[in-house]
């Protein structure tokens, strides 16, 4: 467990009797704490004692050591001790005056531990006068300890851990290009052009389509006619134009040849600017980085034109190697790959799971009831895709909801083996993690997982195990549960913890018995009540932490009713 520190302002050791060199008892009513209850943060108990030391209390000769000492049932431990001389002993502690008393401070921390739950806060001493041992009774300063912060194990147990998704898509869009290229100045369709190789294969394509009815299906073709932005606009405008019109009418021709029946949208581009800047950028023209310069400083198309022209040294390539790439019409086949059905995608995991793809395999666990069915696709999609880390991952998540914690950490080492920087293993890593009361581990892990979807609630858990307990709020934000609840409570939004907790989806032991804190901090001895009992009945050992919790100190009525 992460140490929490608490800081013990150390107050008045010394009750000490007048004059002489006697000692005489100390009270309660020389010393405060702060906080008056002890509270666990962070993993530690801090204290702050402060105390004053009256006028002749303390001999000249005297040497006192301080020692805080947390008592529990069954245990203690000792905090950092202070040690306080008088004003004829030499050494480098603080003097308390025999004439004018003094003021004293101590802080000190306690690694905390659940026993402490009911525990009470001692002052100790341990005095000497002229090498005299004298007896000074302890002193009670303070009870303890608050540790409502200390329940962040339980609700990131029942936070949700990260699934790694599938990327299953029953409709894949496709398309198939080809295009129709122009001589300057002309929108005749060449020979050699609809009769190219790429032609060719844009009609295989578009056939492949029409008979395959099951698996593909055609959307729309489109067709798209361009001008290079060399020459006059109105001119470019014309032929753009009758490029469309050529191109669509040999494109009904092919529909109708193979009988085909699909819709043909078209557009042309007068000028294609667009165009030959991409081709220019793409070029190793010594040059291009000014022709790019000017097409970004001038957006009128006759100046643009007109200042590429005028760098002679690079025009003359412009016009054998750019724009002859501009003139022509692009078809673009437009078709969608249909993928299995559920429910034949179902039936291969029952006959013949290697037909399937690991993402029809991971879909194909969306599709079941329940974990059984769900791990068993796992392990089928281990044993077809060894190298895929989502399946271990999804077994571990699976695992974790059920509670077992031990095998899920045996999956995760699994996953986290083939990808050691996935987002849904390191969060689920950093939740266990959490769940062990491994603060720093999981520091470590969920830092690494900011990717995943559920990595900021393991985070909202993260933060109130560190006493961060403004930033845990930010992190849950709308979420609905009980971790988020802790954090409103820790914050002292009260209201907001109650909101939350009548909103959380699925109600447990820990929701209600948070719902009961929140009842005795508001002062609401019904809701202490009523909470308390719900949370017994779902868990029985929550009777006895009930009882031990100071959170409850003033609600007796309420517990004896368990």
């Amino acid at each position: 467990m992460k140490k929490f520190r608490f800081s013990v302002i150390a107050a008045s050791l010394l009750a000490l009797c007048s004059c002489s060199n006697k000692l005489g008892e100390l009270s309660a009513d020389y010393f405060t704490v702060t906080p008056q209850v002890l509270e666990a943060v962070n993993g530690e108990v801090p204290a702050t004692i402060s105390g004053t030391i009256p006028a002749k209390f303390f001999p000249k000769k005297a040497v006192i050591t301080v020692t805080p000492v947390l008592k529990w049932n069954g245990g203690s431990a000792n905090g950092d001790a202070y040690t306080f001389i008088g004003e004829k002993v030499e050494g480098n502690s603080q003097v308390i005056s025999y004439k004018n008393g003094g003021n004293i401070t101590m802080k000190t921390s306690f690694d905390y531990v659940p026993e402490m739950a009911k525990s009470e806060l001692y002052l100790e001493f341990a005095a000497k006068v002229k090498n005299k041992t004298k007896s000074i009774p302890a002193v009670k300063v303070a009870d303890g300890v608050l540790a409502t912060a200390e329940l962040y194990p339980f609700t990131t147990a029942s936070s949700k851990p990260a699934y790694a998704q599938d990327a299953f898509q029953r409709i894949i869009k496709q398309a198939q290009q080809a295009n129709i290229m122009f001589l300057i100045q002309q929108a005749n369709l060449r020979y050699s052009e609809i009769n190219s190789a790429q032609m060719k294969e844009f009609i295989a394509t578009m056939n492949d389509v029409k008979a395959d009815t099951k698996g593909k299906a055609l959307e729309n073709i489109e067709v798209s006619a361009y001008a290079s932005p060399d020459g006059a606009t109105d001119l470019n405008d014309r032929l753009a134009a009758q490029r469309q019109n050529n191109a669509q009418k040999h494109v009904n021709k092919v529909l109708k040849k193979n009988k085909v029946e699909t819709t043909v949208d078209t557009k042309y581009t007068a000028e294609d600017w667009a165009g030959f800047q991409e081709l220019v950028a793409a070029s190793s023209m010594p040059d291009k980085d000014l022709i790019l310069r000017v097409l970004s400083m001038y957006q009128d198309p006759e100046v643009r034109e007109r200042e590429i022209k005028n760098i002679s040294s690079v025009y003359s390539e412009l016009a054998q190697e750019i724009l002859p790439q501009l003139r022509r019409a692009r078809l673009t086949l437009n078709y969608q790959l249909i993928g299995r059905s559920d429910a034949e995608i179902l039936e291969a995991i029952k006959t013949d799971a290697s037909v399937l793809s690991v993402e029809e395999l991971l879909y194909a666990a969306t599709l079941v009831k329940t974990d059984n069915e769900k791990v068993a696709i796992y392990k089928k999609t281990a044993n077809l895709f060894p190298n895929d880390y989502r399946a271990y991952n999804n077994m571990a998540e699976i695992a974790m909801k059920a509670g077992n914690y031990s095998e899920a950490k045996t999956l995760l080492a699994k996953a986290s083996k083939l990808n050691a920087t996935a987002a849904e293993v390191n969060t689920n890593l950093g939740m266990i993690a959490l769940i062990e009361g491994n603060v720093a581990d999981a520091a470590k892990s969920l830092v690494k997982g900011t990717d995943a979807k559920e990595n900021a609630a393991a985070l909202g858990n993260l933060y109130i195990a560190q006493g961060q307990y403004d930033r845990a709020v930010k992190a849950f934000g709308d979420t609905k549960s009980n971790a988020a609840a802790l954090a409103q409570i820790m914050s002292k939004n009260y209201t907001a913890a109650k909101n939350t907790l009548s909103k959380v989806e699925k109600a447990d032991a820990y929701t209600y018995y948070l719902a009961a804190v929140v009842g005795a901090r508001t002062n609401d001895a019904s809701a202490v009540a009523e909470n308390l009992k719900k949370a017994v009945k779902l868990d029985s050992s929550l009777a006895k932490k009930a009882a031990n919790d100071m959170e409850f100190v003033k609600f007796a009525a309420a517990l004896a009713n368990l």
